[in-house]
Parts: C-alpha cells; structure tokens; sequence
C-alpha cells in the first residue's frame, strides 16, 4: 500500500489549500488557492488534476473557497462539506462559478469513505456559516487538518489525540497582534472564541496534551501581520522542549508558496 502524503499549497489569509494523498491520487482540503498554482504544484509533484477525488471544505471564507466553483464546476471534482458551507460559498460573490452539480453534501461529524480513505468532519468555533475540520484516516494512520479556530473544545482536542500527523493553526503572536496594526474591533475577533489560535494557546495545548501516537507537526495559517513562522515555530518548540516533547517533525508552513511533498511514517 502507497504511503499517505502531504503537502501544503498554500496557507495564509491570502490562500489555504492542502493536498493529502498518496504517490497516485488523493484529495483537496480547502480551495483558496488559484487552480494554475493547485494544477502545476500537483504536476510537479506527479500527480494529475484528475486524479484528485474530492476538495473538502472547512468553512466558507475567501482564504479557503475562492476557486471551489472552478475546481468543482469547471474541472468537475465533488466539493464536500455541510450545507451550511455549500450555500455560504453559493453567497459568496467571489465564488464564480456557483455550486451545483459538483456538491456533495455531508452531516457534520459523518465519515465519508473513498478508496482507502475515510474522511471525518468535527465542528470548530469560528466566525463562519458553519466550519469544521478534518481527520484523515489511511492504512491505519490518520491526519487530522485544525485550522481557523478560535479554541481547543473538546471535539477537537478528541481528534487531536488520535492523531500520528497534526496540521494546525498558530495563526498570532499575541503581543504582536496587540501592539499590531489592526483595528480594535479586528483584533478582538482574531482574538475571541470564534476566531484564531495563537502561539501561546496552541503551544501551551500540545505541551500538555501530547501523546506517543503523534510524531509530525505541522504549524499553518501564520499571520503575516501578528505573526512570523520563525516565532510560531519557537514558541511551540519551546513549550514541548520544557515537557521533554521531542516531535519527529515539527515545522512551519509557509503563507505563500508550496511546500515539498511530505512522506509521513
């Protein structure tokens, strides 16, 4: 059996979308990335176009759902997510075109099987139509995507303990996000339950909470006002260094450009 693969194609405000698969075909998680850059990164990497069975959504903001019409109705791949999702991306007026055939539908927390992969949904709390995350499971192995929450709940933190391999957001510093140029009202949502994980939160989480299952990290969504991947990847480092946490990789992804593909064992 091939093994699981991730790579990021993009992972900031300006564009997230990930790539999870194997060497031959595999899926989307988010679509704010333009489907030139998706269609070349993916070449680069050998893998067709066609050969991506699904995108799924985390919620319906531009960053994550801009070119879902273009994948979806124009290159013909199933977009997945709940109905909340579908119709906010429908009402969003820089999704062009709008969702229709390529939708598929899911109840939240409800597996979605393809192929060997089988694909779950948990909620998490941000200021979206709705908006969840994913866990990814293959061969017995299971990647789980946390991004643009603005807490751990409990359903969230459930996931995180199953997982081998860990996206997840440390999208501010919080002094840098309070001496930052953001607006008050804009830097009380980044700051509030429905909005973004900070270094601290995310660092402090891990630290206490990590398990031997878990080995690969992967640090997304990083600011480029509130935030660098050089203080992101520090102050995680530092709160698992203080518990003796040694990850077999723990690394920041880039905001703006693709990332090598990731062979995860």
């Amino acid at each position: 059996m091939s093994t699981l693969r991730f790579l990021s194609i993009g992972s900031s405000s300006s564009g997230n979308c990930y790539y999870v698969g194997t060497e031959h075909y595999g899926f989307l998680f988010d679509a704010g990335v333009n489907c030139r850059t998706v269609r070349r990164t993916l070449k680069e990497n050998n893998i067709a176009l066609e050969n991506i069975y699904g995108v799924f959504i985390t919620h319906d903001h531009t960053d994550h759902i801009k070119y879902a019409g273009v994948l979806g109705e124009i290159h013909n791949i199933p977009i997945y997510s709940t109905k909340e999702i579908i119709d906010g991306i429908n009402r969003n007026h820089t999704t062009e075109p709008k969702l229709a055939s390529s939708s598929r539908l899911f109840k939240k927390c409800e597996p979605v099987t393809i192929r060997d992969f089988t694909i779950q949904s948990f909620p998490t709390s941000h200021d979206a139509s709705d908006s969840v995350g994913y866990a990814i499971s293959y061969d017995g192995k299971t990647l789980v995507i946390a991004t643009d929450l603005g807490f751990i709940s409990k359903e969230v933190a459930d996931q995180i303990l199953k997982a081998n391999f860990l996206v997840i957001e440390t999208n501010y510093d919080k002094e840098m996000l309070k001496n930052g140029p953001y607006p008050y009202n804009l830097k009380q949502r980044v700051n509030s339950h429905t909005g973004h994980l900070s270094n601290e939160h995310t660092a402090h989480f891990l630290a206490d909470n990590w398990h031997k299952n878990l080995s690969h990290v992967f640090l997304c969504h990083i600011s480029g006002e509130n935030n660098t991947p050089e203080l992101a990847y520090q102050t995680v480092s530092k709160a698992l260094t203080e518990k003796q946490i040694t990850p077999k990789l723990l690394i920041p992804l880039p905001r703006l450009t693709p990332t090598e593909m990731f062979i995860l064992k």
